[in-house]
């Protein structure tokens, strides 16, 4: 349940067209549902304005719809990051509406359409195209969230004319989300081009020395251009998230 549903409910009650103990119904489970293996905070979409994420690593199938199911009859779309396409299939099965992508792993389920909240559009940036993976989760998790997302994959610094030719469209965004592995170089040359906030996003593409992803993930932690924010190593989802949240402003 998020904001928009729970206003339409508290107006239809007070226009009388569902009774009390229907509204009681749908609030019961208001702020979490406890399944026993998952505790589902169906309240997140009213503090935060975006349904509870699924984490699909490491659950079972089986506890993955349990989730899911108790998740629609609360009218909420869905999205399950990290999710291997076996476990997909087996969504997609009992719910065939749903997208799975099958790059980044992310599963979306969308029940009801999705309000547009941001101001402006995210850019989702890559360095290379090993890194797009990454890049897709941040931008399914951006358009979750009702923003408009545009992508400019491949531009990573060993040739820097391509970020160039790509310059209105980068000028042009309100919040840069910037994926890249090796040295991750790619966040401190796209801030210093801009005066808009940009997300570096380090991932563990690139050959022993790059220590899966510790070696990008430092040196933008290390970025003397201002006004780069760093997440962790492969998180596409905090990213899309993040970006998200300061594009609503």
């Amino acid at each position: 349940m998020d904001r928009d549903i729970l206003k339409d409910l508290l107006v239809r009650l007070s226009k009388g067209k569902v009774t009390v103990e229907d509204t009681l119904e749908r609030l019961k489970t208001l702020p979490f549902e406890d399944l026993g293996f998952a505790c589902i905070d169906h309240h997140r979409g009213v503090r935060k304005g975006i349904s509870e994420v699924i984490f699909g690593e490491g659950k079972e199938v089986s506890e993955i719809l349990g989730i899911i199911e108790r998740m629609v009859a609360q009218e909420q779309n869905i999205m399950v990051t990290r999710l291997l396409p076996e476990k997909a299939k087996e969504v997609q099965n009992r719910f065939p509406d749903s997208t799975y992508n099958t790059r980044s792993m992310v599963l979306t389920l969308i029940k009801h359409p999705v309000k547009k909240s941001g101001k402006g559009t995210i850019l989702v940036m890559t360095a290379g195209t090993s890194d797009i993976p990454v890049a897709e989760e941040a931008a399914i998790a951006a358009r979750f969230m009702g923003n408009e997302v545009d992508t400019v994959y491949d531009v990573g610094v060993s040739g820097l004319h391509r970020i160039l030719s790509h310059r209105e469209r980068i000028m042009k965004a309100s919040v840069i989300v910037v994926v890249a592995g090796m040295e991750g170089a790619l966040p401190s040359v796209v801030a210093g081009l801009v005066d808009k906030p940009v997300i570096a996003v380090p991932t563990s593409v690139g050959y022993g020395a790059s220590f899966n992803g510790i070696a990008a993930l430092l040196g933008m932690l290390n970025s003397c251009a201002a006004g780069v924010t760093v997440v962790n190593i492969d998180n596409g989802f905090g990213a899309g998230y993040a970006a998200g949240i300061i594009n609503r402003t």
